[in-house]
């Protein structure tokens, strides 16, 4: 075992990364301790970094584990900055990553494997016997998978930007497979081999163009991608598509049917334009209806910023004003303080909620989520003239059309919609956050819902559902829903999105294909978001077919997924109007 000794002072270390918490003064020295072993049940060993302060003592740990590796850029410093502040910290590579023996298979020994990490942290010479968890993305998500298994010496998590649910809020959303973030993270960077960087990024002048990331992402079929880009099969990769449905292979490392195993309070933190916001939201609601204790129901919190995958104060195309970041490292000090070391700092005391409502730029606090108090309220569809463009006459409104209408487009996945912003993250080539749409919306088989010109503001927060009434001319399709608010000078910013596979629309665990031509009722899940539409905008349904390379085009021709070498184009029809009336539903609640 290595030992580094650790003696900067921490002004200097993290005065321009980490503000100290309400300028508390950092008061430990602090030691590394490298490469050491924590064996698992089954023999395997797991290495870790551990930093810690240097005088000798017990100390509350805190229990970090990464596929990335330990010493991965910008990890050090908010393992110092707890270490400094009394904190022992762990930091492991999962099992098969890096330094750790063992197989790499994303998500399957993460629960197992946690729970031991943490009773071996909880006996070691220099711990007091509790520990916590912290980490973001899948550092986030084997939290979740520890905790469902009670270890008894976890006291708190702090889990962000992570799912709950590696098939519903990872690999896939309604039923669609998250083809650039599923072969950016599965294919490109997870495996063992390090794929070479001209063959991530298109346009590099010494790649070969059909090496390209973007033209590999179009490779048919869709399970043969792996070979499209290195002539490699992953293991992990083939099998996410082989399982399309919500079946026992990811039933069996989901967390949605556990929480109530887990006992201690959980702090989710995540961004409404982040990928896993749905790992975010159901984490909180989850363990705030089902936690295995009062406590842990009681004082599990949840803050949701207008963020990505990360804290920040711009993204995509919009400033959210120097209010919007957030130092998440402070609360989480905040968290591990009253946790782990009993301070009486009120957090346990805080509102459930805090929430960043876009339009406005402000914080605010509730109860719980949705919001007490929220109204349903739903927006009809209707169309004067075709909804096909921006340009076109489709209209939103409160009133419900009286007379059924219908709108009318092509599908052709040669020529998918592109992906626009939105939830993206991580080995994407498409920019992710709130961008303009309207490049999108200039498109044909985009259909384009406008509501009048707003006289005062409307505030909403909460579930978005998008009620469809809509039929194909084949065994499957898509059914992509926007949610847009529009600026007096035009400007088109998405706030939230959600897609249906149309074979899933009796449940992800359901599949069945559709009886071409006719109608059906489409529940379409945008996940949530919080806005105020402000006097002089307009609020926006965009409905389409496709978001690629976000997600994977759907072929239209009804075989399982990633089996189709051929494609078809497909003729849609969105109705609207009497019994046939489509609408979203938005969470409407009062001004922050």
């Amino acid at each position: 075992m290595r030992i580094v000794a650790l003696l900067l002072a921490a002004p200097v270390l993290f005065s321009q990364t980490i503000p100290t918490p309400g300028g508390r003064p950092i008061s430990e020295l602090i030691r590394v301790d490298t490469h050491v072993a924590a064996t698992m049940r089954d023999g395997v060993k797991l290495y870790a970094d551990v930093y810690r302060p240097r005088r000798e003592g017990r100390f509350p740990v805190i229990v970090v584990r990464t596929p990335y590796g330990t010493m991965r850029e910008g990890a050090q410093t908010e393992l110092v900055y707890f270490a400094q502040n009394g904190y022992a910290v762990v930091m492991q590579d999962v099992r098969g990553r890096y330094e750790s023996e063992g197989q790499w298979d994303p998500f399957r020994s993460e629960a197992e494997d946690g729970y031991d990490t943490i009773e071996w942290a909880a006996r070691q010479p220099w711990s007091n016997g509790k520990v916590a968890t912290e980490g973001g993305s899948y550092l986030g998500h084997v939290q979740w998978r520890a905790a469902s298994l009670a270890p008894p010496s976890l006291v708190a998590a702090f889990p962000r930007v992570a799912s709950t649910n590696i098939y519903a809020n990872w690999a896939n959303l309604g039923g669609a497979f998250r083809l650039s973030f599923n072969f950016g993270w599965g294919v490109v960077r997870m495996p063992h081999r390090i794929m070479q960087p001209q063959y991530l990024h298109g346009g590099a002048t010494f790649s070969p163009d059909e090496l390209s990331y973007e033209r590999i992402l179009w490779a048919l079929p869709l399970k043969e991608g792996d070979l499209a880009s290195s002539n490699n099969a992953v293991k992990h990769y083939r099998e996410w598509i082989a399982h399309e449905s919500y079946d026992d292979y990811w039933k069996s490392i989901s967390d949605e049917e556990k929480f109530a195993n887990i006992k201690v309070p959980v702090h989710t933190q995540g961004g409404w334009y982040d990928i896993f916001l749905a790992g975010t939201i159901n984490g909180f609601t989850g363990m705030r209806k089902k936690g295995g204790t009062e406590k842990a129901r009681r004082e599990t919190k949840m803050l949701i910023g207008a963020w990505g995958h990360g804290a920040s104060q711009k993204f995509g195309d919009v400033d959210f004003g120097p209010t919007a970041n957030r130092h998440v490292a402070e609360r989480e000090l905040q968290w591990m303080d009253h946790y782990l070391k009993g301070a009486n700092n009120g957090i346990d005391r805080e509102s459930p909620v805090e929430i960043f409502f876009m339009g406005v730029n402000k914080w605010a606090h509730a109860q719980d989520w949705p919001l007490p108090g929220t109204r349903y309220t739903p927006y009809y569809l209707g169309a004067a003239s075709a909804a096909n463009s921006r340009r076109g006459g489709g209209a939103l409104g409160a009133a419900k059309p009286a007379a059924i209408g219908s709108d009318h487009y092509d599908y052709d996945p040669a020529n998918p919609v592109p992906t626009l912003g939105g939830n993206n993250c991580c080995g994407t080539p498409t920019l992710a956050g709130p961008k303009d749409q309207r490049p999108i919306e200039d498109r044909a088989d985009v259909l384009v819902y406008s509501s009048g010109i707003l006289a005062k503001p409307l505030a909403i927060a909460g579930p978005v559902k998008m009620k469809l009434h809509a039929a194909t001319d084949g065994p499957d399709t898509d059914w992509m829903v926007k949610l847009i608010d529009v600026a007096p000078n035009g400007y088109a910013m998405n706030i939230a999105e959600g897609i249906l596979r149309a074979r899933f629309r009796n449940g992800v665990d359901k599949m069945e294909l559709l009886q071409p031509g006719k109608e059906y009722e489409f529940e379409v899940d945008l996940v949530g978001t919080a806005n105020v539409f402000l006097p002089g905008h307009q609020i926006r349904v965009d409905i389409t077919s496709s978001n690629f390379p976000q997600f994977d085009r759907n072929p239209n021709t009804g075989e399982p997924l990633g089996a189709s070498e051929k494609i078809r184009v497909a003729k849609q029809t969105v109705f609207h109007g009497g019994v046939r009336a489509s609408h979203i539903v938005l969470p409407v609640v009062d001004l922050p």
